[in-house]
């Protein structure tokens, strides 16, 4: 298998500019648009200054839209949430094309297969304008994810869909979404279906210090012996929480862990650096102790594991199989439910 040469990713930190403020999807739609707009802009810049070997733009989480606020989740799905091939795809397919990058994001996404609800999506679309991958978000606080309509989604999508890995020009890719670094599952899954390189848009608070989300990103590239690009977002307009609090500390890691670069305060492409894919792979076919990836007992994990399902799959399918749409208080018991049983297995 050839490796690619070597290229440069970017993590893009970008402020996002939240539609929670506009009245309906007319008000938010020319947003929305708007953004990518402005976001073609500073990638084309940035890759006039960085080098035209700039092949991976990663950007941070719901760079669109922000993150609901107290919206009903129909409400939010008709102001916020991508169609399927709709025109902000289209439009971020422009994007790709015209900067001739490989194009990382994360938004918030209808499926007709599951009316009345949403999916946070992360993507990448590939130079030539098309979406490659398409990853919905396993675990969330305040979301649906597809473990909610487990059944329906996997036999729509298969488990391939749930955890899918695209075969690029510039290596094996796959994306985790913001909190979901903190989930070693998802990336070990991830690894095990080839991936190379973890795509990771975030909007976190950012802080020098070891929070568990920068201890995360670090132990998921060692574990896994894989890059990170992990994109935060510059900052939230247009919500009520202060805009710095989720700013700063994009970056990028590489497959021994170690930081190669990552951007400060504010706006920035500051976050850049060479991704070796050849280099990444004699280090995994390389023996020794450092090759945690192939010393796994992975039926060993799989034996312990079993029968602990801690959080409830299918929450979200009624009785007869219709998607039911959660109200405002779902999730917060769901989480009591959880705890719950936990509590009463002696777990906690």
């Amino acid at each position: 298998m050839t490796a690619p040469a070597p290229y440069i990713a970017l993590a893009l930190q970008t402020t996002c500019f939240a539609v929670n403020g506009a009245a309906d999807a007319a008000a938010s739609r020319p947003r929305m648009l708007a953004s990518i707009t402005r976001i073609a802009d500073q990638i084309t810049a940035s890759k006039r200054f960085v080098g035209t070997d700039v092949r991976l733009v990663v950007l941070p989480e719901y760079f669109l839209t922000g993150f609901p606020m107290g919206e009903t989740a129909a409400v939010w799905a008709e102001k916020a949430a991508l169609e399927i091939d709709g025109p902000e795809y289209q439009a971020l397919g422009d994007v790709a094309r015209t900067a001739d990058v490989f194009l990382s994001g994360n938004a918030y996404e209808r499926d007709p297969h599951f009316p009345g609800l949403y999916f946070q999506t992360s993507f990448l679309i590939e130079p030539s304008g098309k979406l490659v991958l398409r990853y919905r978000r396993l675990v969330s606080l305040f979301a649906p994810s597809p473990y909610d309509v487990w059944e329906k989604y996997l036999s729509i999508y298969g488990l391939d869909g749930v955890f899918p890995v695209a075969d690029t020009e510039l290596g094996r890719m796959a994306a985790i979404a913001s909190e979901e670094i903190l989930y070693p599952d998802i990336a070990r899954a991830l690894t095990l279906r080839g991936a190379e390189v973890l795509l990771h848009s975030s909007s976190e608070i950012a802080t020098s210090i070891s929070s568990p989300k920068n201890i995360a990103k670090q132990a998921r590239a060692i574990e896994n012996l894989a890059y990170v690009i992990s994109a935060n977002s510059a900052g939230i307009e247009g919500i009520a929480i202060p805009k710095a609090s989720t700013d700063g500390s994009s970056k990028i890691i590489d497959y021994r862990g170690l930081v190669l670069a990552e951007a400060g305060y504010g706006e920035s492409m500051a976050a850049y650096a060479e991704i070796d894919i050849a280099g990444l792979r004699r280090y995994r076919r390389r023996p020794g102790m450092g090759n945690i990836l192939s010393r796994q007992p992975l039926g060993l994990w799989r034996d312990a594991l079993e029968g602990q399902d801690i959080q409830a799959r299918n929450s979200l399918t009624g009785a007869d199989g219709q998607t039911l749409t959660p109200d405002r208080s779902f999730y917060a018991e769901r989480q009591r439910q959880a705890i719950a049983r936990l509590a009463d297995s002696g777990i906690i």
